[in-house]
C-alpha cells in the first residue's frame, strides 16, 4: 500500500506561524522533501525534531521526483515543504503533485501560511474575484506579452517579485495598467519588517526608483474597471422598434416596448420613427 505525501506549509516569515497540526505531520513523516535542507533543518530544530530528509527543487524535479515517488509506492509518508509557505503553489511541488494523483498516491494539503493570500486579506482591494500570476518572466519580452494579456483582467492581480526585480517590473505594471491604477506593496509579511504600503504603480515606481528595494514582495494590483455601459441612443431604439415589428407587434407597442427597455422617451421615440422611415415607419 502507497504511503502519503503530506503537503506542509512553513512559515514565510514568523516561526510563531507553525500550527499544531503542521509540527504533528513533520513529526510522525518518514522523511522530509525540501527545497533547502539547510533552511528546513532550522524549522526542525526549532521544532526539537531530527528526521531524514530528500531534497526536492525546481532543478531536480525528474530524478528528485522518481526518487520521492519509489518511497512512497513503498509505503512511505513524505512530507513536502519548501523554505517559506505553502508546497505546489508557485512552486514545483505542483509537478510532484501532479505525478503522485496520477499513480494513485493520496496526497494530503495541511492549511497554513501562504503570501498570496495573506496579502490579498490585508490589502483593501476586492478579493471577491482574483487571479494569481506568480513571479513574471525575466525574459522582457515575455513579461510585456504576460502583462498584456491581462490589461484588461477586472480580477484583483497578485503577483510575486524578487527585490533585484522589482523596479523593472513596477515600470512594466505602470506602462501596461497606467500610472494610476491602485496598488497594494506588501513587503516582508509577518516578518520584523513587515510593510503595506497601499498606493499606486505610479507612485510605487517611481518611488523605488530612488529606493533600494529590499526583502521579498507581493503585489496586489486592483483589476481594470468594469466598462461603462453606454447610454442607449435614439437610432439603438429605432433598431429595437424594427426588430418588434418584425414580430408582429404594431408601431404603438412597438414604441411602447422599446422606450421601456432602453429607458427613452416614448413622444421621442414615436416621433423619430415615423420621420426616420424604414419598418418602423409603416403603418
Amino acid at each position: 500500500m502507497a504511503g502519503t505525501l503530506y503537503l506542509v506549509p512553513t512559515p514565510i516569515g514568523n516561526l510563531g506561524d507553525i500550527s499544531k497540526r503542521m509540527a504533528e505531520t513533520l513529526a510522525q513523516a518518514d522523511f522530509i522533501a525540501a527545497e533547502d535542507t539547510r533552511v528546513t533543518v532550522k524549522l526542525l530544530n526549532h521544532l526539537e525534531l531530527k528526521k531524514p530528509m530528500a531534497i526536492y527543487h525546481r532543478h531536480n524535479t525528474e530524478a528528485g521526483g522518481r526518487a520521492i515517488v519509489n518511497r512512497l509506492l513503498s509505503g512511505e509518508n513524505c512530507a513536502l515543504v519548501t523554505d517559506a509557505g505553502t508546497p505546489a503553489i508557485s512552486d514545483p511541488g505542483e509537478e510532484l503533485v501532479a505525478r503522485c494523483a496520477a499513480l494513485g498516491i493520496p496526497v494530503c494539503a495541511i492549511p497554513g501560511p501562504c503570501a498570496l493570500v495573506t496579502a490579498l486579506a490585508v490589502s483593501g482591494q476586492p478579493t471577491g474575484r482574483f487571479t494569481f500570476e506568480g513571479f513574471l518572466a525575466m525574459n522582457k519580452k515575455n513579461r510585456r506579452a504576460h502583462l498584456e494579456a491581462l490589461r484588461q483582467e477586472q480580477r484583483t492581480m497578485i503577483f510575486y517579485e524578487a527585490p533585484h526585480k522589482l523596479t523593472a517590473t513596477l515600470q512594466d505594471l505602470t506602462d501596461t495598467f497606467g500610472p494610476d491604477r491602485p496598488l497594494t506593496l506588501c513587503r516582508e509579511l509577518t516578518k520584523l519588517h513587515e510593510e503595506v504600503r497601499r498606493t499606486t504603480l505610479g507612485e510605487a515606481a517611481a518611488w523605488y526608483q530612488k529606493n533600494t528595494p529590499k526583502g521579498e514582495f507581493v503585489l496586489v494590483v486592483r483589476g481594470a474597471e468594469k466598462p461603462e455601459d453606454l447610454e442607449p441612443t435614439l437610432e439603438d431604439g429605432l433598431v429595437l422598434v424594427n426588430r418588434l415589428r418584425h414580430e408582429g407587434l404594431s408601431l404603438r407597442d412597438a414604441v411602447k416596448q422599446a422606450a421601456k427597455e432602453l429607458g427613452l422617451s416614448r413622444n421621442q421615440l414615436y416621433d423619430a420613427s415615423l420621420s426616420g422611415g424604414g419598418d418602423a415607419a409603416k403603418p
